[in-house]
């Protein structure tokens, strides 16, 4: 596969974003979340435990919720991570953000900043070169939410 390119990432925030504002407004429902995750693990099933996510237990405004996860792997050609889906089950869109990995990335560790809608799960998956799906999830608490506008 080839990687994204700047103008490809930009292009795609840009149709976010059109598609935030053009949009219902809806919550996405936890059934939403749940196919995202359906669809990312390519029917395999989900394993606990493996991933440790720092997030806070609560926030006064979703609009930008540092999250940061670490996913246990020695990282070698025959056993690393592949890829980290992060998902929300009260967002509009719920997918929220998605990592690759290679074994010389030397951890499979990402930090970022979400926007969360209201009150709700955040949800990580992990894809791993032997077939395996971890997840874990934690509970945020948001008393503004940021993507209601």
């Amino acid at each position: 596969m080839r990687g994204m390119t700047r103008r490809t990432a930009l292009q795609m925030g840009a149709g976010t974003a059109a598609a935030a504002l053009l949009g219902s407004g809806a919550d996405a429902a936890p059934a939403d979340a749940e196919a995202a995750i359906a669809q990312f693990a390519d029917g395999k099933s989900l394993q606990q435990g493996g991933i440790t996510i720092d997030l806070p237990d609560a926030v006064e405004d979703g609009s930008s919720v540092p999250i940061s996860v670490v996913v246990e792997s020695p990282m070698t050609v025959d056993n690393h991570v592949t890829n980290i889906l992060v998902v929300s089950e009260g967002n509009p869109f719920p997918r929220l953000v998605a990592f690759r990995f290679t074994p010389l990335s030397g951890r499979a560790e990402a930090a970022t900043r979400i926007r969360l809608a209201q009150a709700q799960d955040v949800i990580v998956v992990a894809k791993t070169s032997d077939g395996r799906v971890l997840t874990a999830r934690k509970r945020v608490d948001v008393t503004v939410g940021a993507c209601t506008g």
